[in-house]
């Protein structure tokens, strides 16, 4: 889809092609019938950017909920953008350090992409400007913030971002690209423009917030930034860089945000708390959050439910008590047994296991083979109705193999 197809989707008629796209069968099986039909009344270009937004709006749904059928979307935009439940949590960051300090009141975006965070701080009435390189992207950018009702706080220029001027705002956010033609870039000197690049740039306002990779080296974290790590749904989504004005007091922090925007919890370190005790397996294991793995807080985890490590260099945290904590999910350990596939795989029968979960760290297992390996492949049912989750991991150099119950809820 290129710019002069995408500018036709928002005239009268591409709104009219893409409601029939919309109301027609866009699968697998019945897309080719649906372009064909709309190619017998409407030009090729716009049926062809009309059915690639529907799809695309399709696919957008798990990023942006009910949103994403009156937004638009590039593949390579909705790939890179930020999820809405994040992009509301970050938004009510900057509301928040505004109303603390009384200094962010207008917004500057390095590479704003297709507008998704641009939208959540107007939405929570914070202006601002976008700037986006490519033109394809701010076209969409602009869309998206007149079809979400917020073009009056949200401006987009093309333009590149390492020539903009930040003198006159208060505060800058920067989404800088992680991904090249040969895939994502992990190196913060890769990005596009280079973290080093956008530091600088961030460094003429009171305060900035710079979006990077969940990887990102903690060495690679500048002098008196905070550093945040998101998780949505238990799934860790993205990092991001405080600075300024912006940063919170701690050097790190996990967040955790449940899937629909709601506001989350946050862990950050305990003052004066050292590396946990380690210990023998005990009634519980607890599986730390990603974020909370990530931001290296597995040792307040640890603390908050009264536990050690069975060993010290993976992030398993095991207890004598359930204490429930929304940085980990519990499991009551039934057993824990020297890994063999034969040993398990006989466990497994006598308790007429027939849904299996299994989980590793620490350990280079192949978990869909071993799930064959224990009679749980595509075909097999398993040996009876009951349920568990089998933990692969080692203490040590041994492996060792866990049988758990999940305990509900965090």
């Amino acid at each position: 889809m290129d710019l002069q197809a995408f500018r036709g989707l928002l005239t009268e008629d591409g709104q009219a092609v893409l409601a029939e796209a919309a109301a027609g069968d866009v699968t697998e099986n019945g897309l080719l019938a649906t372009a064909s039909r709309l190619r017998g009344r409407h030009p090729a270009e716009l049926v062809s950017a009309a059915l690639t937004q529907v799809r695309l709006r399709e696919r957008g749904r798990a990023k942006f909920g009910q949103d994403a059928a009156l937004m638009y979307f590039t593949p390579a935009g909705l790939e890179q953008s930020t999820r809405a439940e994040v992009a509301a949590h970050r938004a009510r960051r900057f509301l928040a350090s505004g109303e603390s300090s009384g200094n962010v009141h207008r917004v500057l975006e390095l590479g704003c992409g297709i507008g998704a965070d641009l939208i959540a701080r107007a939405r929570a009435g914070l202006p601002g400007d976008g700037v986006e390189l490519d033109p394809l992207t701010a076209e969409v950018a602009r869309a998206n913030a007149a079809a979400l009702g917020v073009d009056g706080l949200a401006a987009v220029r093309e333009g590149d971002a390492t020539e903009a001027d930040p003198s006159g705002y208060d505060a800058v956010f920067a989404d800088p690209g992680r991904r090249t033609a040969r895939g994502r870039v992990f190196d913060p000197r890769s990005y596009e423009p280079p973290l080093d690049t956008v530091l600088d740039l961030a460094g003429h306002v009171p305060g900035a917030c710079v979006k990077v990779a969940p990887g990102i080296p903690h060495e690679a974290v500048p002098e008196g930034a905070e550093a945040e790590w998101i998780s949505v749904g238990g799934d860790v989504k993205e990092a991001a860089l405080w600075l300024g004005a912006l940063a919170g007091t701690e050097r790190r922090r996990a967040t955790l945000l449940p899937s629909g925007g709601e506001a989350g919890v946050t862990l950050t370190p305990k003052e004066g708390l050292g590396d946990p005790d380690v210990r023998e397996w005990g009634a519980y294991l607890y599986e730390p959050d990603g974020a909370v793995i990530r931001a290296h807080l597995v040792a307040e985890v640890a603390d908050l439910v009264g536990g050690g490590l069975a060993d010290p260099r993976i992030a398993y945290v095991t207890g004598d008590v359930l204490r429930p904590t929304p940085f980990a999910a519990a499991y009551a350990i039934d057993e824990v047994m020297p890994f063999s596939v034969k040993r398990l795989k006989r466990e497994l029968r006598r308790r007429e296991i027939g849904i299996l979960t299994i989980k590793k760290r620490g350990s280079a297992i192949d978990v869909d083979r071993l799930r064959r390996d224990l009679g749980f492949g595509r075909k097999g049912a398993g040996y009876g109705g009951a349920e568990i989750t089998v933990v692969v991991t080692r203490v040590g150099t041994a492996p060792v193999a866990l049988l758990t119950r999940a305990v509900p809820g965090r």
